[in-house]
């Protein structure tokens, strides 16, 4: 099995910044893609950001140039390194990693909890 566990939310103000960690454990081989989505209620589930295996990264529009996703292999973990944020950047955010558990076996998406990112004066 594997699991994935995030922190780093919280409440902060306009303008503030956080950093939010993924750190996988358990059964695994390789790990490719790692990402970042966020929920808000009644919406669906977006991407924020991803980065690969090789650290090519792509982010949405709405946070580019103030978040950065990166990741340590060695620890199987990613990070999101969240700058200047804005009310609209409210939401639950989940990390997901697309793992192999060994080298003959195809890899599957697994997903994080979820953590509250509040951003409000």
């Amino acid at each position: 099995q594997v699991q994935l566990v995030e922190s780093g939310g919280g409440l902060v103000q306009p303008g503030g910044s956080l950093r939010l960690s993924c750190t996988a454990s358990g059964s695994i081989f390789s790990i490719d893609t790692m990402g970042w989505y966020r929920q808000v209620p009644g919406n669906e589930r977006e991407l924020v950001a991803v980065i690969s295996n090789g650290g090519g990264t792509d982010y949405a529009d709405s946070v580019k140039a103030r978040f950065t996703i990166s990741r340590d292999n060695a620890k199987n973990t990613v990070y999101l390194q969240m700058n200047n944020l804005e009310p609209e950047d409210t939401a639950v955010y989940y990390c997901s990693m697309d793992i192999k558990r060994s080298i003959s076996r195809a890899s599957r998406t697994s997903w994080g909890q979820g953590t509250q990112v509040t951003v409000s004066s």
